[in-house]
């Protein structure tokens, strides 16, 4: 043997040592948990016996718990501003604890994190004892079990998988395994995405209901009996790491009709004293059974389901478990006069293990459900862009989460306490867990509840910011004074603009180094920026834009932005000094005209003289060449006066008046300036539309800022605003959208794949969401769009791709949430303003994701600039990389965060689909020993994605599909060795580090 060889064994003995003794002697429970007693009967072991020969009613007392909507998420749980609506999450399971333990027959499902964590913390141990020993027994029972119901439209991947890591850790952490779910639960959201199938089969869960799908889609599998399938979520990840088994629920989550016995409800109670008049327990009883058998007559055994709740029902829970235990006593009396009906109370996991022992096939789905429609002008793709601002500060604040997160590791304890103060990434974990919600991100909430998501987050960000600051100080060895300006989009930073002399740190989330450029508002005309090293770096001094004055009012009062390009290191930063110089030249004029073109080493853009849009878009390296135009347009909203259908446009649906969008102006004004770091034309199309095209000089992408509101609304037209690229790309009517910001699906116009549509909204019917990137392509050409947050669009006409930008409405939808998707501020009380980002890249198709994959991957994670007033000291370390080399492309550092004191997790991911790359299409190896710079990795142990349980003891129900054989075995991949770890296409793969700072 040799010496290498013995070696690795004496490693590998003294690692499994350290292994057993401390993820088992009690010092890392997790994911395991407090010890669970095998006197314990829970999850499917405590299901109530069913009756093979009969039809077995499931009841499932639930309630559906928004974490916010109406009420801000402190307003529900408490029970406060009952005037907007009747709501107390705290008394709900109060309540509902009581009732379960008089009757040791009744369950109860709880899905919200969020709200259950705040109650728990506020229970006596005599009650938390109560509540353990419920759960133990499976009388009250968690499903999905993320911080909240997370949206499926406008969610980035990352911010859900975090959000679900979060709450599933607090369950395990408290009840241990009777505390993990084996259910998805998504009964609320507006449309499901395949990639959240994808993760919920990665979380380890067993099966999926929902709650929500399209009119003429349920119609369609009621008639085929096909509203149970299996969905297959992922065309890169082997069968079945991908399945899911997907339940369509019968009455979205609401008590069928006549049923309902909360204090919110209308329906009369079971009265069964016969000596009083209005004895109705035979009515009751006849019509529950006809409404059961009408059910089974759409579904595929001999159980059914169903939910008996709904929006904040249990405050009283003795109204529904009184109604509920006579219901189950009087309907079962009928077995004695043959009845075949028997009801029972029980859970979504244990009508799930009912359908699993059926062992029937099920039919398969590849693609996903949207967009989703409740009637034929009822579509539900206007949230796809509902508060856009919001959207936009949701996905910078998930990016400075990722970038507190890092730091908090690699700066190691004097992170959390430091020269700044205290600080913590707790905080910014539960705003962002909360903003996941179907209510929050989506921008479906009441204006005074979207105010408070991003109080949440914008606190979150003031404890992160004090992380950063600390982590910084260690990593750099300079204690100076750290300033954040969270307004340079807006050219605000009171630094900048009044410093002769400052430094900017610019920290890389990525792992692999970023080329970034950087725009500062300043007021001196010429300035020297030098590197880490010492060497200058090109600069220009550009005035401030019309625009930017007019969007940013009085914060801020720079006349010019230097602009430069920054290089930071993997994981890491690199900081530039910057000084004022005296008698530099002038900043670069601007020439009120419209160049013919613009162009780098990489890219050539051309304009229409007579009109100043875009003519063109050339790659100079692959020597292709487009036709391009773009322009801006308004549709008008419905308001319901309409012959066909009253639906007005809201913050849910989209429904124009015509499908002919109002164009804002054929022409634009415009400027240029033009250096030898950026070039920029800036187009002026009304008093509220205007943008910059931008080229920077080593850039392979073209940057479309744009900048719309206030929209007019003196009309009274309600306005859904629109950019729409024309191209001569021969498209036939197809188009790609991201799904959650990962895997890409093919649409097309007027068409989906599981039925045969019948198109009533030529507009609105085909908005998908988007939420990183959308393209369209033919055999030669691929223009690909990377967003900077989620949007909705479409290819309405060949070759072309229109993104919704900002909605401004004067009627609500009539789907709950009561007010117009009107916003204003207090800095801008005639409408809002949003301003954003358009990315396009053309590429030949086969080699296109090279460019778009990093590409949207800086998007979501970007560079954090901070300043430091003044000249730093000698021996301030200028550079810093928290990582031995730099990862390969294909390899995404998807988390890094504390786990607790001695452990932090990891998520790796390949970030491409198994067809899309030559190059990075394949199997890529990374050594866990050799990944960091500051950290030795002494342990290590393999997790599901949401990080609840082991890898290697995550076993779920096998489902077989219609289509195909009983799909093989789950394949598996050895790794070279226990540091070395390969990953595969779309394979995201999660790990608990036991580490030591260096």
């Amino acid at each position: 043997m040799a010496v290498g060889q013995q070696l690795a064994v004496v490693s590998s003995f003294f690692f499994f040592f350290f292994f057993f003794f401390f993820f088992f002697s009690g010092a890392l429970t997790f994911p395991l948990g407090p010890e669970n007693k095998p006197s314990h009967v829970c999850g499917y072991e405590s299901c109530h016996v069913t009756k093979p020969n009969m039809l077995n009613v499931h009841l499932v007392p639930h309630t559906d718990d928004d974490v916010g909507w109406l009420k801000t998420v402190d307003q529900y749980y408490n029970g406060d501003r009952n005037n907007i609506q009747h709501a107390g999450v705290q008394y709900i399971l109060d309540s509902v604890v009581d009732q379960l333990l008089k009757n040791p027959d009744r369950r109860f499902i709880y899905v919200e994190t969020a709200f259950f964590f705040r109650w728990w913390k506020q229970q006596s141990s005599g009650v938390q004892q109560t509540v353990t020993q419920l759960v133990n027994e499976g009388r009250l029972e968690f499903v999905n079990g993320g911080w909240c119901m997370s949206d499926e439209a406008t969610t980035h991947y990352s911010a859900v998988i975090d959000q679900m890591t979060l709450g599933l850790r607090f369950l395990n952490e408290t009840f241990g395994p009777c505390g993990r779910p084996r259910v998805a639960w998504h009964i609320d959201p507006f449309g499901h995405a395949r990639e959240h199938a994808s993760m919920f089969a990665q979380m380890g869960y067993d099966g999926f209901f929902f709650g929500r799908l399209d009119y003429q889609d349920r119609a369609r599998r009621m008639m085929a009996k096909e509203q149970e399938l299996l969905w297959r979520a992922s065309d890169s990840l082997t069968a079945p790491a991908a399945d899911l088994f997907t339940g369509i629920l019968p009455n979205g989550y609401n008590p069928p009709e006549g049923f309902c016995w909360d204090q919110s409800c209308d329906d009369p109670p079971i009265k069964d004293d016969p000596d009083l008049e209005d004895y109705n327990v035979d009515d009751v009883v006849t019509r529950f059974l006809t409404t059961a058998k009408d059910q089974a007559t759409v579904y595929k055994t001999n159980h059914i389901i169903m939910t008996m709740g709904s929006d904040f029902q249990y405050e009283n829970a003795n109204l529904w478990y009184k109604n509920l235990d006579k219901l189950i006593h009087y309907v079962n009396a009928q077995q004695g006069n043959g009845s075949k009906v028997n009801l029972l109370y029980s859970t979504p996991s244990c009508y799930l293990q009912e359908l699993h022992r059926a062992n029937l096939t099920w039919p398969l789905k590849t693609d996903d459900f949207f967009p989703y429609a409740d009637s034929a002008h009822d579509f539900w793709t206007g949230f796809f862009t509902s508060r856009p601002a919001l959207k936009r500060y949701e996905r910078v604040s998930n990016s400075n989460l990722q970038t507190c997160n890092q730091l908090e590791v690699l700066g190691g304890p004097v992170s959390g306490k430091g020269p700044f103060g205290e600080g913590d990434s707790q905080t910014m974990k539960e705003a962002m867990a909360v903003v996941q919600h179907h209510d929050a991100v989506s921008g479906t909430a009441k204006q005074h509840v979207a105010n408070d998501y991003a109080r949440r987050l914008a606190n979150g960000w003031q404890r992160c910011q004090v992380v950063v600051s600390n982590s910084l100080a260690a990593l750099s060895r300079s204690s100076a004074e750290r300033i954040y300006c969270d307004n340079l989009n807006i050219s605000v930073c009171p630094l900048t603009a009044s410093s002769k002399q400052f430094s900017v740190s610019v920290y890389n989330p990525l792992a692999r180094p970023v080329t970034w450029p950087v725009r500062l508002p300043v007021n001196g005309t010429s300035y020297s920026v030098s590197d880490a090293k010492g060497e200058a770096v090109d600069c220009r001094v550009v005035p401030v834009s019309r625009a930017t004055r007019e969007v940013r009012k009085n914060r801020g009062f720079a006349v010019n932005e230097l602009v430069f390009q920054v290089q930071a290191p993997p994981l890491g930063y690199s900081t530039y000094s910057v000084s004022l110089l005296q008698d530099g030249p002038p900043p670069a004029p601007t020439r009120h005209r419209t160049p013919a073109a613009i162009q780098n080493q990489f890219l050539r853009v051309t304009f229409d003289p007579d009109t100043g849009l875009l003519s063109s878009l050339s790659n100079l390296e692959t020597n292709q060449s487009v036709g391009l135009t773009q322009n801006f347009y308004w549709y008008n909203a419905s308001d319901g006066n309409n012959s066909e259908s009253n639906q007005m446009s809201g913050a849910y649906i989209f429904r124009p008046n015509s499908s002919t969008p109002f164009i804002i102006s054929r022409t634009a004004k415009t400027e240029t300036v033009q250096t030898s770091v950026v070039q920029e034309v800036r187009q002026w199309f009304s008093p509220w539309v205007s943008q910059v095209v931008r080229l920077y000089n080593d850039s392979r992408a073209l940057e479309l800022e744009w900048t719309v509101g206030p929209l007019p609304i003196e009309d009274s037209l309600g306005k859904e605003v629109i950019t729409r690229l024309d191209t001569s790309i021969k498209t036939s009517g197809l188009f790609y959208t991201d799904s959650n910001g990962r895997e890409v699906l093919q649409r097309r116009k007027d068409f989906r794949p599981t039925w045969n549509l019948k198109q009533s909204e030529p507009i609105a019917g085909n908005y998908y969401p988007i939420n990183s990137r959308a393209f369209i392509k033919d055999d030669v050409d691929q223009l690909t769009v990377v967003t900077d947050r989620s949007q909705g669009g479409g290819s309405i006409q060949n070759g072309s791709l229109e993104i919704m930008l900002h909605r401004r409405l004067l009627y609500d939808d009539v789907r709950g949430v009561g007010e117009p998707l009107n916003e204003t501020s207090v800095i801008f009380p005639q409408g809002l303003v949003v301003r954003g980002r358009l990315l396009l890249s053309l590429e030949r198709p086969p080699v296109a994701a090279d460019t778009h994959r990093p590409l949207a991957e800086e998007v979501v994670l970007q560079p954090l600039l901070t300043f430091t007033d003044g000249v730093l000291s000698p021996d301030t370390r200028l550079e810093f990389s928290g990582l031995q080399a730099a990862l390969p492309p294909a390899v995404h550092l998807l988390t890094l965060t504390q786990w607790d004191r001695d452990s932090v997790l990891l998520r790796l991911e390949h970030q491409f689909q198994s067809w899309e790359s030559k190059v990075n299409s394949g199997p890529v190896t990374v050594n866990l020993q050799k990944l960091f710079s500051t950290l030795e990795v002494v342990g290590v142990s393999e997790l599901n994605l949401s990080a609840n349980q082991w890898k290697d003891e995550m076993m779920r129900f096998d489902w077989t599909p219609q289509t195909d054989k009983k799909p093989p075995l789950l394949k598996t991949f050895e790794d070279p060795s226990m540091w070395e770890v390969t990953l595969r296409p779309m394979e995201i793969r999660t790990f608990l580090l036991r580490v030591h700072l260096r």
